[in-house]
């Protein structure tokens, strides 16, 4: 692609090479799109495309050719984007481009192919039989063109027993769907393992006889459905687009027709969702592809595992399908102690690891010319990682974590998770203690319920200030402790976890949207959940465990910073931002080894990196910007400018410990995809601050200044240091204050802690 844009500027307008390179820059975007999904590609290379077009004349020999690739571009974006138009155009293109390869012609089986294919899928859209008759024809006449032997022979195998599957599936003819399934048997025959279409082939083939199987009931079509499936789990090229999509139509079937080997292919699929989010270079760019090959696969493989008995197996599949954007990042911050003492071959190696991990993340999220090289650094970093893994005791490096590792979690106290998926709601508690089983409890919900009541809640944030809103709080917290809360203290309970115990909630799907440590009946003489347990939040079980075990190495330095910015470029002026720097300089200057303020002026994008560098404990009063659509750009909002998700990720902090978030909806994430966790208290977790105070909603700024006062008499132990174990404690002490102070409920429960 690089070189391609390189030919082209120097083949400029007029200039007679400039449409083979205009084609060919477009053919490459067009390549890389298919790879990664990255939508900017598809319309650059339609642009390309339509330039190349004009300069392709009627009567020019090459207009043919742009004609189709112009046309099959279109068709592509119409099946990302749906836009009609695209479609229409596509097919217009397509039939004048038949007109110029007439029967002898050596293009004709392509364009055929071509109009066909863009035929069926209006079809699929529009309902109209003409399009689809027209297609079939059309794609026999393109096989006649392809004997034995023709390199394009299983297209047209393929394509011709899709139109007849549609066809069967409109008019139930038996014939369609017998002849589909013996065009796709050979076109199967053409792709051995390790082609990189075969994934594509074995599912088109498995589809067929699950149709015929739903018409005619008979079991060994059901079999070989199946047994077509189960071969994607031999696959040895799992990374790709088009191969998880097979694996993700196995997951659908098996769950349909509940078959025994749904569990195996949730596991396929969440093994090459690894692998695929692996190979990305670590880029925002690419952050709606991983949301994409996500969607709800580690919360539906959760359930599966449920419904089969397999708990620990159930835990393993969510972590590895949830934050996979975070822990990807997480990954280049791995600890590489018992590597390096392990021989000198493990010491280059990781050497080279930390190396790479260093160059990728600061490489994070800049601009698309250095894609290329970002991804041979990735590659080489994939490579370490293949060569560390061949070591002794090295087998499972960076590979995702077992239950007998994830278990650990919750070793200072129970980890609840909350598992919401179309096939059922469920809670699961860890405990600490070896010899206690896992506790299952199914939620008498449903994700519709779960999604519905988040909406709700959501609606009601944004009125927080006006007058109606408190009992329509009251009632959705109620709805939270009946559904969902109150039976996991139950078994809690059960269990003899002990009243004022610290427990970590884990929450998936819809659920992290809702403020479950604020669940309760709210009725007089009955015990709200803050009454009885004292609440954290972790995004993963894996991000708690890491938090535990990073403990800084010079335990006696206390280095504070706190910075405050009340009059920001974009925003409106927080007057109590610096009455309440100065609370928190008076609770901890005469505590700590290093005190640094830094307000107004000083409070800068730069000036807070740079104290960042410096200091392991942080208090940031400022106003925080959350952007739900792209949720890297979140922020917070400095003197001169946001400080992002995006710089914050490239920092590279040492030993951070504590961070006080005192801004609006620094916990507000991503909408279309709350288990990614792209949010402000989890960048600054996921970038090693062990414990992160953090917001829900909008903050009142006096609240804030009343709860910081309350909040850092309770941090300092009895020897008089900061210990961030305590942060959830004192959390919960201040809010106890607050109560006294008759103010509002929303404020009262707007802050909420993550991690150790």
């Amino acid at each position: 692609i690089e070189l391609h844009r390189e030919a082209l500027l120097l083949r400029p307008a007029g200039h007679s090479g400039r449409s083979t390179s205009l084609n060919n820059l477009a053919v490459s975007l067009q390549a890389r799109f298919q790879q990664r999904g990255t939508m900017s590609d598809l319309d650059a290379c339609i642009e390309l495309h339509r330039e190349a077009l004009l300069l392709h004349p009627l009567g020019h020999s090459g207009r043919s050719t742009s004609l189709n690739n112009l046309a099959e571009s279109l068709r592509v974006r119409f099946q990302q984007r749906g836009m009609m138009s695209d479609l229409d155009e596509a097919i217009e293109l397509h039939r004048e481009a038949l007109l110029l390869h007439p029967p002898s012609h050596s293009y004709r089986s392509m364009s055929l192919n071509n109009l066909a294919e863009s035929l069926r899928v209006r079809f699929e859209q529009r309902g109209m039989m003409s399009d689809l008759d027209e297609s079939i024809e059309l794609h026999r006449d393109a096989l006649f063109l392809r004997p034995a032997g023709h390199s394009d022979r299983s297209t047209s195998l393929n394509n011709l027993a899709a139109s007849l599957q549609v066809r069967f599936q409109q008019r139930g003819t038996m014939s369609d769907v017998d002849e589909a399934i013996e065009l796709y048997r050979e076109a199967l025959l053409l792709f051995l393992p390790g082609h990189s279409d075969r994934s594509t082939s074995l599912n088109n083939l498995a589809i067929g006889f699950q149709d015929r199987y739903k018409q005619r009931g008979v079991s060994s079509d059901l079999d070989e459905a199946f047994q077509l499936f189960s071969q994607l789990s031999l696959s040895a090229n799992t990374a790709s687009r088009t191969y998880l999509s097979a694996v993700k139509s196995w997951v659908v079937s098996a769950e349909h027709l509940n078959h025994p080997s749904a569990l195996l292919a949730y596991k396929t699929a969440l093994k090459s969702l690894d692998q695929r989010v692996a190979l990305l270079s670590s880029s925002s760019h690419h952050f709606d592809v991983i949301r994409e090959a996500v969607s709800s696969l580690a919360t539906d493989a959760f359930s599966c595992s449920v419904r089969h008995g397999a708990l620990t197996t159930a835990v393993e599949l969510l972590e590895q399908g949830r934050a996979v954007f975070w822990t990807q990042l997480a990954r280049f911050s791995t600890s590489l102690d018992e590597l390096s003492v392990s021989g000198d071959t493990g010491a280059a190696l990781a050497e080279d690891f930390k190396r790479l991990s260093f160059r990728l993340r600061n490489s994070f999220d800049q601009s698309e010319d250095q894609s290329p090289h970002i991804r041979q650094l990735t590659m080489q970093w994939d490579d370490v990682i293949k060569r560390i893994r061949m070591l002794p005791d090295f087998s499972r490096f960076l590979l995702p974590p077992l239950f007998s590792y994830l278990r650990k979690a919750a070793d200072h106290g129970p980890v609840i998770i909350l598992n919401a998926s179309q096939y059922g709601c469920d809670a699961l508690i860890i405990h600490s203690i070896e010899d206690q089983d896992l506790v299952h409890i199914p939620l008498d919900t449903t994700q519709a319920k779960v999604s519905e009541l988040s909406s709700e809640f959501q609606s009601l944030a944004e009125q927080f200030g006006s007058s109606h809103y408190q009992l329509k709080l009251v009632g959705i917290l109620r709805k939270l402790w009946n559904g969902v809360v109150y039976p996991v203290v139950r078994a809690l309970r059960e269990s003899n976890v002990p009243r004022g115990s610290r427990i970590w909630w884990c929450p998936t799907a819809e659920f992290t949207l809702l403020p479950l440590h604020a669940a309760g009946p709210y009725e007089k003489k009955k015990h709200d959940l803050s009454h009885i347990y004292i609440s954290s939040y972790t995004p993963t079980l894996a991000t708690l465990i890491r938090a535990r075990t990073r403990v800084s190495p010079d335990a006696s330095s206390q280095r504070f910073v706190a910075i405050g910015q009340g009059n920001p470029v974009e925003g409106k002026e927080l007057k109590c931002v610096a009455s309440e720097l100065a609370i928190v300089t008076e609770h901890l200057k005469p505590v700590v080894s290093s005190f640094t303020s830094l307000g107004d002026r000083d409070a800068t994008v730069q000036g807070a990196l740079d104290a960042l560098n410096h200091n392991q404990w942080l208090h940031l009063a400022c106003h925080g910007m959350p952007n739900r659509t792209q949720p890297f750009e979140s922020s917070f909002a400095m003197r001169d400018g946001p400080l992002m998700i995006k710089d914050i990720i490239r920092t590279n902090w040492q030993n951070p410990e504590f961070a006080f978030l005192s801004a609006c909806h620094t916990t507000v994430g991503d909408e279309k995809s709350p288990d990614e966790s792209i949010h402000l208290a989890a960048a600054m977790q996921f970038c090693g601050f062990r414990s992160v105070i953090g917001s829900m909603w909008s903050v009142d700024d006096e609240v804030a200044r009343q709860v910081v006062s309350a909040f850092y008499n309770n941090l300092i132990d009895d020897s008089g240091r900061l210990d961030c174990t305590r942060a959830a404690v004192a959390l919960h002490e201040a809010v106890k204050s607050l109560r006294k102070n008759k103010i509002p409920l929303e404020q009262q429960i707007v802050f909420v802690h993550i991690g150790v």
